[in-house]
Protein backbone atom coordinates (compact mmCIF):
# COMPACT_ATOMS: atom_id res chain seq x y z
CA UNK A 1 0.00 0.00 0.00
CA UNK A 2 1.42 3.38 -1.01
CA UNK A 3 2.28 5.72 1.87
CA UNK A 4 1.52 9.45 1.88
CA UNK A 5 4.62 10.31 3.92
CA UNK A 6 8.09 9.87 2.47
CA UNK A 7 10.48 10.53 5.37
CA UNK A 8 14.27 10.71 5.35
CA UNK A 9 16.81 11.88 7.89
CA UNK A 10 18.50 15.12 6.89
CA UNK A 11 22.03 13.97 7.66
CA UNK A 12 23.96 10.84 8.49
CA UNK A 13 23.51 9.54 12.03
CA UNK A 14 26.54 11.35 13.47
CA UNK A 15 25.49 14.67 11.90
CA UNK A 16 22.94 17.28 12.93
CA UNK A 17 19.50 15.77 13.58
CA UNK A 18 16.41 16.46 11.55
CA UNK A 19 13.75 14.77 9.44
CA UNK A 20 12.43 15.78 6.01
CA UNK A 21 8.94 14.46 5.21
CA UNK A 22 7.71 14.80 1.65
CA UNK A 23 4.06 14.23 0.80
CA UNK A 24 3.53 11.84 -2.09
CA UNK A 25 1.35 13.39 -4.83
CA UNK A 26 1.63 16.83 -3.17
CA UNK A 27 4.05 19.70 -3.76
CA UNK A 28 4.46 19.92 -0.03
CA UNK A 29 6.90 18.85 2.68
CA UNK A 30 7.52 19.22 6.41
CA UNK A 31 10.71 19.60 8.44
CA UNK A 32 11.22 18.28 11.95
CA UNK A 33 14.16 20.19 13.42
CA UNK A 34 16.48 22.58 11.61
CA UNK A 35 19.94 21.09 11.86
CA UNK A 36 22.47 21.52 9.05
CA UNK A 37 20.53 21.93 5.78
CA UNK A 38 23.39 22.76 3.43
CA UNK A 39 23.32 19.35 1.72
CA UNK A 40 19.58 19.49 1.06
CA UNK A 41 18.34 20.12 -2.51
CA UNK A 42 16.85 23.64 -2.73
CA UNK A 43 13.88 22.19 -4.62
CA UNK A 44 13.04 20.11 -1.54
CA UNK A 45 13.34 23.04 0.86
CA UNK A 46 11.08 25.16 -1.35
CA UNK A 47 8.29 22.61 -0.76
CA UNK A 48 8.38 23.08 3.03
CA UNK A 49 5.19 24.61 4.48
CA UNK A 50 5.53 23.68 8.16
CA UNK A 51 8.53 23.27 10.48
CA UNK A 52 8.50 21.65 13.91
CA UNK A 53 11.53 22.43 16.10
CA UNK A 54 12.15 20.32 19.20
CA UNK A 55 14.37 22.97 20.85
CA UNK A 56 16.88 25.58 19.78
CA UNK A 57 20.24 24.08 20.69
CA UNK A 58 22.57 24.94 17.81
CA UNK A 59 22.54 21.48 16.19
CA UNK A 60 18.73 21.61 15.95
CA UNK A 61 18.33 25.21 14.78
CA UNK A 62 21.39 26.34 12.82
CA UNK A 63 19.66 25.44 9.55
CA UNK A 64 17.20 28.32 9.88
CA UNK A 65 19.67 30.68 8.22
CA UNK A 66 20.15 28.39 5.22
CA UNK A 67 16.40 27.88 4.85
CA UNK A 68 15.90 31.66 4.98
CA UNK A 69 18.46 32.12 2.20
CA UNK A 70 16.70 29.54 0.00
CA UNK A 71 13.12 30.83 0.44
CA UNK A 72 14.04 34.54 0.50
CA UNK A 73 12.26 36.39 -2.31
CA UNK A 74 9.59 33.71 -2.64
CA UNK A 75 5.94 34.33 -1.90
CA UNK A 76 5.77 31.70 0.82
CA UNK A 77 4.12 31.67 4.21
CA UNK A 78 5.91 29.14 6.41
CA UNK A 79 4.63 28.06 9.81
CA UNK A 80 7.14 27.23 12.54
CA UNK A 81 6.33 25.53 15.85
CA UNK A 82 8.70 25.38 18.80
CA UNK A 83 8.99 25.31 22.61
CA UNK A 84 8.84 28.21 25.12
CA UNK A 85 11.02 31.13 24.02
CA UNK A 86 10.79 30.13 20.36
CA UNK A 87 9.34 33.41 19.07
CA UNK A 88 12.25 35.36 20.54
CA UNK A 89 14.69 32.80 19.09
CA UNK A 90 13.33 33.34 15.57
CA UNK A 91 13.23 37.10 16.10
CA UNK A 92 16.89 37.07 17.11
CA UNK A 93 17.83 35.16 13.97
CA UNK A 94 16.01 37.61 11.71
CA UNK A 95 17.38 40.67 13.49
CA UNK A 96 20.92 39.52 12.77
CA UNK A 97 20.58 40.92 9.23
CA UNK A 98 19.79 44.29 7.58
CA UNK A 99 16.50 44.37 5.65
CA UNK A 100 16.40 47.79 3.99
CA UNK A 101 15.58 46.65 0.43
CA UNK A 102 12.72 44.22 0.93
CA UNK A 103 9.62 46.33 0.27
CA UNK A 104 7.16 44.29 -1.77
CA UNK A 105 8.59 40.93 -0.71
CA UNK A 106 5.82 38.61 0.49
CA UNK A 107 7.73 35.90 2.38
CA UNK A 108 6.21 35.50 5.85
CA UNK A 109 7.04 33.39 8.89
CA UNK A 110 4.18 32.57 11.26
CA UNK A 111 5.76 31.38 14.49
CA UNK A 112 3.90 29.39 17.15
CA UNK A 113 5.32 29.06 20.65
CA UNK A 114 4.10 25.96 22.46
CA UNK A 115 4.05 26.09 26.26
CA UNK A 116 2.71 23.38 28.52
CA UNK A 117 -0.66 25.13 28.79
CA UNK A 118 -1.05 27.42 25.75
CA UNK A 119 0.06 28.37 22.25
CA UNK A 120 0.86 31.98 21.32
CA UNK A 121 1.92 33.26 17.90
CA UNK A 122 3.75 36.04 16.11
CA UNK A 123 4.14 36.98 12.45
CA UNK A 124 7.34 38.14 10.75
CA UNK A 125 6.56 39.61 7.27
CA UNK A 126 9.59 40.16 5.04
CA UNK A 127 8.07 43.21 3.34
CA UNK A 128 7.93 44.96 6.72
CA UNK A 129 11.60 44.17 7.42
CA UNK A 130 10.55 41.16 9.48
CA UNK A 131 9.24 43.41 12.25
CA UNK A 132 7.46 41.23 14.79
CA UNK A 133 3.66 41.36 14.88
CA UNK A 134 2.15 39.56 17.87
CA UNK A 135 -1.00 37.79 16.72
CA UNK A 136 -4.21 37.91 18.78
CA UNK A 137 -3.97 34.20 19.43
CA UNK A 138 -3.73 32.41 22.73
CA UNK A 139 -5.07 28.88 22.51
CA UNK A 140 -5.04 26.20 25.17
CA UNK A 141 -2.49 23.54 24.28
CA UNK A 142 -4.29 20.19 24.08
CA UNK A 143 -1.47 18.26 22.44
CA UNK A 144 -2.50 19.04 18.85
CA UNK A 145 -0.43 21.50 16.79
CA UNK A 146 -1.89 21.00 13.31
CA UNK A 147 -5.21 19.46 12.27
CA UNK A 148 -5.06 19.45 8.48
CA UNK A 149 -7.35 17.61 6.04
CA UNK A 150 -4.36 15.42 5.12
CA UNK A 151 -2.52 15.00 8.42
CA UNK A 152 -2.40 15.74 12.12
CA UNK A 153 0.59 16.74 14.24
CA UNK A 154 0.68 16.18 17.99
CA UNK A 155 3.42 17.07 20.46
CA UNK A 156 4.51 16.50 24.05
CA UNK A 157 7.04 18.36 26.19
CA UNK A 158 10.03 16.29 27.32
CA UNK A 159 12.77 17.08 29.82
CA UNK A 160 16.19 17.96 28.35
CA UNK A 161 17.01 20.33 31.21
CA UNK A 162 14.87 22.63 29.10
CA UNK A 163 11.50 21.86 27.49
CA UNK A 164 12.03 19.80 24.34
CA UNK A 165 9.19 18.82 22.01
CA UNK A 166 8.60 15.36 20.56
CA UNK A 167 6.25 15.07 17.59
CA UNK A 168 3.81 12.55 16.11
CA UNK A 169 2.75 12.97 12.48
CA UNK A 170 -0.32 10.97 11.48
CA UNK A 171 -2.12 10.65 8.19
CA UNK A 172 -5.77 11.43 8.92
CA UNK A 173 -7.07 8.49 6.92
CA UNK A 174 -6.00 6.62 3.83
CA UNK A 175 -8.29 6.74 0.80
CA UNK A 176 -7.43 3.68 -1.30
CA UNK A 177 -8.63 3.34 -4.90
CA UNK A 178 -9.20 -0.19 -6.23
CA UNK A 179 -7.62 -0.16 -9.72
CA UNK A 180 -9.50 -3.24 -10.90
CA UNK A 181 -12.88 -1.79 -9.97
CA UNK A 182 -11.88 1.48 -11.61
CA UNK A 183 -11.01 -0.42 -14.78
CA UNK A 184 -14.29 -2.34 -14.72
CA UNK A 185 -16.13 0.97 -14.61
CA UNK A 186 -14.25 2.03 -17.71
CA UNK A 187 -12.55 4.94 -15.91
CA UNK A 188 -8.98 6.18 -16.31
CA UNK A 189 -6.42 6.92 -13.63
CA UNK A 190 -4.97 10.40 -13.37
CA UNK A 191 -4.91 13.67 -11.38
CA UNK A 192 -8.69 13.69 -11.06
CA UNK A 193 -8.39 10.94 -8.43
CA UNK A 194 -6.42 13.27 -6.14
CA UNK A 195 -9.29 15.76 -6.18
CA UNK A 196 -11.80 12.93 -5.74
CA UNK A 197 -9.91 11.74 -2.64
CA UNK A 198 -9.95 15.28 -1.27
CA UNK A 199 -13.74 15.39 -1.61
CA UNK A 200 -14.16 12.02 0.11
CA UNK A 201 -11.81 13.02 2.94
CA UNK A 202 -13.57 16.37 3.40
CA UNK A 203 -17.00 14.71 3.59
CA UNK A 204 -18.43 16.36 0.46
CA UNK A 205 -22.20 15.81 -0.06
CA UNK A 206 -23.20 12.46 -1.52
CA UNK A 207 -24.87 14.14 -4.51
CA UNK A 208 -21.69 15.98 -5.54
CA UNK A 209 -21.05 15.39 -9.24
CA UNK A 210 -17.65 13.87 -10.09
CA UNK A 211 -16.45 14.28 -13.68
CA UNK A 212 -14.31 11.22 -14.35
CA UNK A 213 -12.32 10.56 -17.56
CA UNK A 214 -13.00 7.29 -19.34
CA UNK A 215 -10.21 4.86 -20.05
CA UNK A 216 -10.48 4.98 -23.84
CA UNK A 217 -7.60 5.64 -26.21
CA UNK A 218 -8.27 9.37 -26.55
CA UNK A 219 -8.80 10.12 -22.87
CA UNK A 220 -11.19 12.87 -23.94
CA UNK A 221 -14.46 11.23 -22.91
CA UNK A 222 -15.91 11.87 -19.45
CA UNK A 223 -18.68 10.43 -17.29
CA UNK A 224 -20.54 12.30 -14.58
CA UNK A 225 -21.11 10.21 -11.47
CA UNK A 226 -22.49 10.84 -8.00
CA UNK A 227 -19.73 10.98 -5.40
CA UNK A 228 -21.55 8.49 -3.17
CA UNK A 229 -21.91 5.92 -5.97
CA UNK A 230 -18.28 6.20 -7.03
CA UNK A 231 -17.04 6.13 -3.42
CA UNK A 232 -18.97 2.97 -2.62
CA UNK A 233 -17.65 1.21 -5.73
CA UNK A 234 -13.92 2.04 -5.77
CA UNK A 235 -12.88 3.33 -2.32
CA UNK A 236 -11.59 1.56 0.78
CA UNK A 237 -10.77 3.71 3.82
CA UNK A 238 -8.06 2.52 6.21
CA UNK A 239 -5.99 3.96 9.04
CA UNK A 240 -3.20 6.25 7.87
CA UNK A 241 0.53 6.14 8.41
CA UNK A 242 2.04 7.39 11.70
CA UNK A 243 5.57 8.73 12.21
CA UNK A 244 7.04 9.78 15.56
CA UNK A 245 10.18 11.88 16.15
CA UNK A 246 11.90 11.85 19.56
CA UNK A 247 15.22 13.48 20.33
CA UNK A 248 17.24 14.94 23.21
CA UNK A 249 15.50 13.66 26.29
CA UNK A 250 16.24 12.12 29.66
CA UNK A 251 15.10 8.55 30.31
CA UNK A 252 12.83 9.25 33.26
CA UNK A 253 9.49 7.76 34.29
CA UNK A 254 7.60 10.85 33.13
CA UNK A 255 9.40 11.10 29.81
CA UNK A 256 9.02 7.37 29.21
CA UNK A 257 5.27 7.56 29.80
CA UNK A 258 4.87 10.54 27.46
CA UNK A 259 6.96 8.97 24.68
CA UNK A 260 5.21 5.61 24.83
CA UNK A 261 1.78 7.27 24.70
CA UNK A 262 2.80 9.50 21.78
CA UNK A 263 4.44 6.66 19.83
CA UNK A 264 1.85 3.95 20.50
CA UNK A 265 1.44 1.71 17.41
CA UNK A 266 3.49 4.05 15.19
CA UNK A 267 4.66 2.78 11.83
CA UNK A 268 8.10 4.34 12.35
CA UNK A 269 9.71 5.76 15.48
CA UNK A 270 12.69 8.00 14.74
CA UNK A 271 14.50 8.05 18.08
CA UNK A 272 17.81 9.42 19.25
CA UNK A 273 20.29 6.88 20.63
CA UNK A 274 23.17 9.06 21.72
CA UNK A 275 25.08 6.65 23.99
CA UNK A 276 25.71 3.00 24.68
CA UNK A 277 24.23 1.56 27.87
CA UNK A 278 27.74 1.25 29.35
CA UNK A 279 27.84 5.07 29.25
CA UNK A 280 24.41 5.52 30.80
CA UNK A 281 25.75 7.83 33.52
CA UNK A 282 26.93 10.21 30.81
CA UNK A 283 23.56 9.93 29.04
CA UNK A 284 21.75 10.78 32.27
CA UNK A 285 24.03 13.71 32.97
CA UNK A 286 23.54 15.08 29.45
CA UNK A 287 19.78 14.31 29.40
CA UNK A 288 20.03 11.95 26.40
CA UNK A 289 18.96 8.38 25.68
CA UNK A 290 21.07 5.27 25.33
CA UNK A 291 20.52 2.91 22.40
CA UNK A 292 19.05 0.34 24.79
CA UNK A 293 16.59 2.89 26.16
CA UNK A 294 15.52 3.80 22.61
CA UNK A 295 14.87 0.12 21.92
CA UNK A 296 12.89 -0.31 25.13
CA UNK A 297 10.71 2.68 24.32
CA UNK A 298 10.00 1.36 20.82
CA UNK A 299 9.15 -2.06 22.17
CA UNK A 300 6.83 -0.75 24.87
CA UNK A 301 5.04 1.49 22.34
CA UNK A 302 4.64 -1.49 19.99
CA UNK A 303 6.00 0.42 17.00
CA UNK A 304 6.51 -1.41 13.72
CA UNK A 305 9.92 0.02 12.86
CA UNK A 306 12.67 1.76 14.82
CA UNK A 307 15.15 4.17 13.24
CA UNK A 308 17.93 5.50 15.46
CA UNK A 309 19.87 8.70 14.84
CA UNK A 310 21.75 11.51 16.66
CA UNK A 311 24.56 9.18 17.75
CA UNK A 312 27.53 10.49 19.72
CA UNK A 313 30.65 10.90 17.61
CA UNK A 314 32.59 8.94 20.22
CA UNK A 315 31.18 5.80 18.56
CA UNK A 316 32.21 6.57 14.97
CA UNK A 317 34.53 3.55 14.98
CA UNK A 318 31.85 1.18 16.30
CA UNK A 319 28.36 2.35 15.28
CA UNK A 320 27.23 -1.27 14.93
CA UNK A 321 27.35 -1.56 18.75
CA UNK A 322 24.58 1.04 19.04
CA UNK A 323 22.42 -0.76 16.45
CA UNK A 324 22.96 -4.11 18.13
CA UNK A 325 22.05 -2.73 21.54
CA UNK A 326 18.91 -0.99 20.27
CA UNK A 327 17.82 -4.05 18.26
CA UNK A 328 18.28 -6.38 21.22
CA UNK A 329 16.06 -4.19 23.41
CA UNK A 330 13.52 -3.61 20.64
CA UNK A 331 13.30 -7.25 19.65
CA UNK A 332 13.66 -6.53 15.95
CA UNK A 333 15.92 -4.97 13.34
CA UNK A 334 16.90 -1.31 13.62
CA UNK A 335 17.86 0.91 10.70
CA UNK A 336 19.58 4.28 10.33
CA UNK A 337 17.71 6.07 7.49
Amino acid sequence: MTNLFQPRLLNEVFGDPGLFVRFRWERRALLLDLGDLTTQPPADLLKVTDIFVSHTHVDHFIGFDHLLRIVFGRGHTIRLFGPPGFISNVEGKLFGYIWNLVEGYTLTFDVYEVSSDKIVAARFPCGARFERVDLPLSLPFTGVLVDDPLFRVEAVHLDHKIPCLAFALAEVERINIDPERLKRLGLATGPWLTEFKRMVRAGAPDDTIVRAPCGDETGETFRELLLSDLRDKIVTITSGQKLVYVTDTLYSDENRRKIVTLAQDADILFCEAMYLEQDRDCATERHHLTARQAGLLAREADVKELVIFHLSQRYQECPEALYHEAAEAFGGPVRSR
